[in-house]
């Protein structure tokens, strides 16, 4: 099982806008069956910590390639994402092996 962690870094100001706008376009995957259950935040400036940044987090049993084939993204997809790139100065992704009792060593 794998944590995957998407970070954008928003212009400043526009945290709220990306976070709300990347969660339009996640659920558009979600409701697709294209990923699993996921959680948007983002710190506009009123947290601790970094500010104008948005973090997409979801768990996945494995991962998988979006260009593989057979595999269809919906359009509106990529039309809810173009919506947001304006907002973006930079953005990463991590991934994470989860701790499991299976993997724990004595």
């Amino acid at each position: 099982m794998y944590l995957v962690r998407r970070t954008y870094k928003t212009k400043p100001g526009e945290a709220r806008r990306v976070a709300t706008l990347v969660q339009k376009q996640v659920q558009i995957y979600h409701d697709a069956g294209h990923r699993e259950e996921f959680t948007v935040s983002f710190n506009a400036g009123t947290c601790p910590g970094e500010s104008n940044v948005v973090v997409l987090e979801w768990t996945t049993e494995a991962f998988q390639s979006p260009a593989r084939e057979g595999n269809n993204i919906p359009p509106e997809a990529y039309e809810a994402g173009a919506l947001y790139r304006p907002y973006i100065e930079g953005s990463h992704i991590e991934f994470w092996e989860l701790m499991t009792p299976g993997k724990m060593q004595e």
